[in-house]
């Protein structure tokens, strides 16, 4: 336990002085690469790294002025689910349907491309721009709507959407590089790993 606590404790510091930093605001050395980073953890850490998201999104903006902006993808689901008028009926056919079945529907109402990335950029439209660049954004709940969303589809449809700011997607599971497969996402370190190479690993970068 001791070992868990002081490895959490190690990202927590990292990934503030990460996002506090002048080079990280500014996107600077991307390589004309999309500003997405990725902190990846052990499914195990979850309630943990809620609570840590908690108190690094709270010193950002009190201690640093930073604003964070955090899109939840269940709550966005819901809420989109909701305001189509299908939430109830997705309900209903949740304990009756065809796992497969029930997948394939909610992957085509919740499509990425017709659907998350649109109102995701509804939302963002609403922040105020500010020069110099003081906004991030925490993508988050990946993991509730797994395996109905896969966060890779998330990602490419946002790259013409989350251009602004950098962005981090809090990840619980694997984002690992290897010769023989690239860049590769693993969610909740279950099934295969989807391919995903544009973002950066945080815990690798510059604090």
């Amino acid at each position: 336990m001791r070992s868990t606590q002081r490895n959490l404790a190690h990202d927590e510091t990292h990934v503030y002085n990460v996002l506090r930093s002048d080079r990280f605001l500014r996107m600077e050395g991307l390589s004309k690469e999309v500003p997405f980073f990725i902190y990846h953890f052990p499914p195990a850490w979850a309630l943990d790294v809620d609570a840590m998201r908690g108190r690094v999104t709270t010193k950002l903006q009190s201690d640093e002025g930073i604003s964070v902006v955090e899109i939840n993808l269940y709550d966005l689901a819901v809420e989109l689910l909701t305001e189509r008028g299908v939430w109830d009926r997705v309900l209903q056919a949740e304990p009756v349907m065809d796992k497969i079945e029930f997948r394939e529907m909610l992957q085509g109402m919740l499509d990425p491309h017709d659907h998350l990335a649109p109102a995701i950029r509804a939302r963002l439209d609403v922040e105020p721009r500010t020069e110099p660049n003081t906004t991030v954004v925490f993508l988050t709940g990946s993991g509730e709507v797994f395996p109905f969303i896969r966060t890779h589809t998330v990602l490419e449809n946002l790259q013409s959407v989350v251009v602004g700011h950098p962005m981090l997607t809090w990840f619980p599971g694997t984002y690992e590089f290897t010769q023989s497969a690239g860049h590769q996402l693993r969610a909740l370190n279950l099934g295969a790993s989807d391919n995903y190479y544009r973002a950066k690993d945080i815990l690798e970068q510059e604090a």
